[in-house]
């Protein structure tokens, strides 16, 4: 039996990552293989992330987050959630932001950089990164990620890969957004 230190878990970000990644399986086949989608995504992020805002506007719960400012967003802002458009600059911005999310997640190496990045990313939709009015709830998050988990692994099924490929590529996304979950998740239970 292996022992974890438990307290660790919730103050060592690399340690905490390594724990939950041996935890679930996710290895460096996992990460040859998302690796390996790359060239096959990469061209339709664009429709993915239009996806995923399209969907966000559906719900007032999910675009009233998209009113305050957001961080690194100089530009006008929208006077209310009803003036917010999808071709408004602030979403525009944002849409870059998932795009370069989506496609960070295919190409780069699972290092302490990247821990620290899908870290940020939980952290950035709290107050305690980012801008200090943006306070997503975490039931949005975890509709949003739900959503993107479906969506994403929805596209990889129609990639038209061979059955082998296309199993551990799902498998393998499937664990990295268990783990992205996490890192999202504990910026709302305490964790830092």
């Amino acid at each position: 039996m292996k022992n974890i230190d438990e307290s660790r878990l919730e103050s060592d970000l690399p340690y905490r990552f390594s724990y939950l990644a041996e935890f679930v399986g996710f290895g460096q086949e996992d990460i040859d293989a998302i690796h390996g989608a790359a060239a096959h995504l990469a061209p339709i992020v664009p429709a993915l992330v239009d996806a995923v805002y399209d969907k966000l506007f559906t719900y007032d719960a999910t675009k009233r987050h998209f009113v305050p400012r957001q961080a690194g967003y100089e530009g006008v802002l929208p006077t209310d959630v009803d003036a917010l458009t999808l071709d408004h600059d602030i979403i525009q911005f944002r849409k870059q932001h998932l795009g370069r999310y989506l496609t960070t997640l295919v190409s780069k190496d699972y290092d302490e950089v990247m821990v620290s990045y899908l870290d940020v990313v939980g952290k950035i939709h709290t107050p305690r990164a980012g801008s200090s009015e943006l306070d997503v709830p975490l039931i949005q998050m975890n509709a949003l990620m739900g959503f993107v988990s479906d969506a994403l692994l929805a596209t990889i099924l129609g990639l038209g890969l061979d059955s082998d490929t296309t199993s551990r590529t799902l498998r393998a996304f499937n664990k990295l957004l268990w783990l992205q979950s996490d890192l999202i998740n504990r910026h709302y239970s305490g964790g830092q």
